[in-house]
């Protein structure tokens, strides 16, 4: 495990950008596959735009709602945008952002299924980084008997909760990809039932994962943060759900 601060922010820095890269490549082949244009025109543009606006400003406010004790000592809005990342955030936001973009450009169909599997491929790769980066990172989980914990550095077994979000992002995967044709019928369900899985999961895995900050009931901003997120869209998920043949 990463002891050195620098190292370790490093080391997390790359493999952020690289599941950044990873799955915008994926996208682009899934997207060439299918026939899709250039991203860089008309109301594909507006959509990149919005997704990628929304998805900066979402991972840096769900961020600092987690991390508030973090903002009177270093407030101000260059400190805002170069703080930590949230994925719950990132998803969020860029679902709002890509939303609002298309309103702005006409557009009704939905857009997110293709997205589902780059998604997951980029989690997945992060997540690594994370585990690498260890108590420098603030996704290790409490301290376990359990014969897998580990310990990332100060003597304490810990859940590996990285590594059981690699393990949950590749399960979904398969569930999904199991699913795709069956849900083609219905564009936009497949994000849907992405979206809402994730949400669920972080809801409860976050449970294992110390608290920063406890919002009432104990929660976390991230577990509140996913809590309404799904009692706003769990029921679009269903009623989508219940309209496949």
């Amino acid at each position: 495990m990463i002891a050195d601060a620098p190292t370790a922010v490093a080391v997390h820095a790359a493999l952020e950008w690289l599941g950044l890269g990873a799955g915008a490549y994926y996208y682009r082949v899934l997207r060439r596959r299918d026939g899709g244009g250039s991203l860089l025109a008309g109301s594909d543009f507006a959509v990149l735009a919005g997704c990628l606006l929304g998805a900066g400003l979402g991972n840096k406010a769900v961020f600092w709602l987690e991390m508030p004790r973090l903002w009177p000592a270093q407030g101000g809005l260059a400190v805002f945008m170069g703080g930590g990342q949230s994925m719950v955030g990132g998803l969020l936001g860029g679902l709002i952002g890509v939303e609002i973009a298309k309103k702005l450009a006409g557009l009704r169909l939905s857009t997110g299924d293709r997205f589902v599997f780059p998604i997951l491929l980029g989690l997945m790769v992060g997540r690594l980084g994370c585990f690498l980066a260890g108590l420098h990172d603030d996704t290790y989980g409490v301290v376990t008997a359990l014969p897998w914990a580990f310990d990332f550095g100060d003597g304490l077994p810990r859940h590996p909760t990285q590594f059981y979000e690699i393990a949950f992002a590749a399960a979904l995967w398969l569930f999904l990809l199991r699913l795709r044709e069956r849900c083609a019928t219905q564009s936009g369900l497949l994000f849907k039932l992405m979206l809402s899985a994730y949400l669920l999961w972080r809801l409860l895995i976050d449970g294992l994962k110390p608290v920063p900050y406890a919002y009432p009931l104990g929660l976390s901003g991230i577990q509140w943060v996913c809590a309404l997120a799904l009692a706003g869209y769990g029921p679009l998920t269903v009623r989508q759900w219940r309209r496949l043949p």
